[in-house]
Parts: C-alpha cells; sequence; structure tokens
C-alpha cells in the first residue's frame, strides 16, 4: 500500500480503503518467528495465471453456500496516468483523503495491483467452489480507481457477510512479515468493529498457519493493527478488514509475492480463514 499522496499519484511507492499502508501502530514490534515458509504442498496450484484450478482441502462439497463475501483488490493498474482523477479527495467517515492511490511494488518492478489482482481472483475462485457468492470491487487491472468510499460501498449493497482489501505493503526494506488492519469506529461503522476484530483473527492465523509468513516486524501487535483513517473501514457498514500481505520493498517477502505458487498459497490461506469465520 502506499504511503503518498496526490503528489505522488504517479509514481508506484506505498484502499480504503486504499491509502497510505504506513499509519500508526496499534503495538510494538511482534516476533519474526515462522518467517521462512516452507514450500507449497503438494496440493497447490503451480499455475502463473489468477483462478487456476484448485481443490480446497476440507470443503466439504459447498461450506459457504449463501454466503456473500466482497474482496477489495487494491488500487488499479490505471491509477498511475490518471493523477488528477485519483488525486480528487472524497469523505471517509471522519474527514477527507484521495480518492485513491497508486500503490507500490517489489525492487524488481512488480505492481501491488497486479499482485492484489491475482490474489483476490484465486480466493474468489477458491471461496466459490465452497458456495460463497463472491464480488470484486474493481473488473480488472487497467481501468481507473474505483474511489475507497466506492469500494466500501460494494460490500455494504450486497449486504456481505464479510469483506477484505488485500495489499502489500510499501515499508522500508528492513521490514519485513504481513499484517492485518482491523477498524475502530467511526461513526456508522461501530456496529462492524468487534464482528470485525473475529474475522480479522481467523485471516491472521489462517494466513500465518498457511504461509509461514512472520508477523510483521515494524508494524501492530501480533500482526494486528488498528486504525481509524482508511475509508474502506471506515465507511463499511459490514465486517471487514485489510491485509497487507507482506512487504514487497523486502526481499524475502517479494520472493514470495512474485511467486505463483506462492501465491496461490496465500489465496488458500486466507480461504481457510474465510472458512472459520463463516462456518
Amino acid at each position: 500500500m502506499q504511503r503518498g499522496g496526490p503528489a505522488v499519484a504517479g509514481l508506484a511507492l506505498c484502499l480504503g480503503a486504499l491509502v497510505a499502508c504506513g499509519g500508526g501502530s496499534s503495538g510494538g514490534k511482534a516476533s519474526p518467528a515462522g518467517d521462512t515458509a516452507a514450500p507449497p504442498t503438494a496440493g497447490a496450484t503451480t499455475g502463473t495465471s489468477a483462478g487456476g484450478p484448485i481443490s480446497p482441502k476440507g470443503s466439504g462439497g459447498h461450506p459457504l453456500a449463501g454466503k456473500v463475501v466482497v474482496i477489495d483488490p487494491g488500487h488499479n493498474g490505471g491509477n498511475a496516468s490518471h493523477p488528477s482523477e485519483i488525486g480528487k479527495q472524497v469523505y471517509v467517515g471522519n474527514g477527507t483523503k484521495e480518492c485513491d492511490t497508486t500503490g507500490t511494488d517489489t525492487v524488481s518492478g512488480y505492481s501491488e495491483h497486479a499482485f492484489t489482482w491475482d490474489v483476490s481472483n484465486r480466493l474468489a475462485k477458491i471461496l466459490r467452489s465452497q458456495g460463497a457468492k463472491v464480488t470484486l470491487t474493481r473488473k480488472n487491472d487497467t481501468s481507473v480507481g474505483p474511489c475507497v468510499n466506492q469500494r466500501a460501498a460494494v460490500g455494504n449493497e450486497l449486504h456481505a457477510d464479510a469483506a477484505i482489501s488485500i495489499h502489500g505493503d510499501g515499508a522500508a526494506a528492513s521490514g519485513h512479515g504481513f499484517h492485518i488492519i482491523e477498524p475502530l469506529a467511526v461513526g456508522k461503522n461501530a456496529k462492524i468493529v468487534a464482528p470485525s476484530v473475529k474475522l480479522g483473527t481467523a485471516l491472521r492465523d489462517a494466513y500465518h498457519s498457511g504461509t509461514g509468513i512472520s508477523y510483521s516486524t515494524y508494524l501492530g501487535t501480533k500482526a494486528i493493527d488498528k486504525r481509524s483513517d482508511l475509508g474502506g473501514l471506515n465507511m463499511s457498514t459490514v465486517p471487514k478488514v485489510f491485509i497487507e500481505c507482506g512487504n514487497m520493498r523486502n526481499k524475502g517477502d517479494a520472493a514470495k509475492m512474485t511467486s505463483a505458487s506462492f501465491r496461490q498459497r496465500m489465496a488458500e490461506s486466507l480461504a481457510k480463514g474465510f472458512d472459520t469465520y463463516l462456518g
């Protein structure tokens, strides 16, 4: 997730969802234990395109039948070439912020918007195979936006049982690991704070266990951060969290995030988190 505002919207740096990923921490550094992940399991898909064939373990037919999930792939591929459009101010529940940002990338140039689009589609395919009705907040990786308030509105209008905004962080290269961002009460989202905590815990535990990626060493407490400045959380009326899947500027995290087979592993791990929360 990008840290800059409109002045840097044309650059690939660090949703509200979709603005700065480096807000105030909710606690100190977490233990780096488990940073080295084992190779993907034998059942993991190793294809290079999103939505490849999968066999989600323990699906038990359609355990998520009737559940509605909204997945928000952070940023978009056309943002960088439309700085004025994504730089316009929108209301985020307790003030205004940029419509969206460009996102970050790895040192080798793999963009956050491409990463989030790929993981989101992989996750959507798994959840749909389990019976869930899944909607993504954007239809491709070449357009502009939508704005952070519009992304939140998708989940609200569908009365989603759960929503997630998927990101990759753009922190200092020395930091590594993932973290979940949960909402603080900001007006109309107050009722979804408690269920969002449950959702965040389920996703954190499943992601950590399934990928072996460590809790963030630079932000949050046991991979949980709480914020009141993200429109995607402030404007949500359904349980919702963000996940920074890793630090794209860190060499070790970037190696995992640029691997198609590991992105599949990330998606499968997140699906297990939804199974836990929605089951």
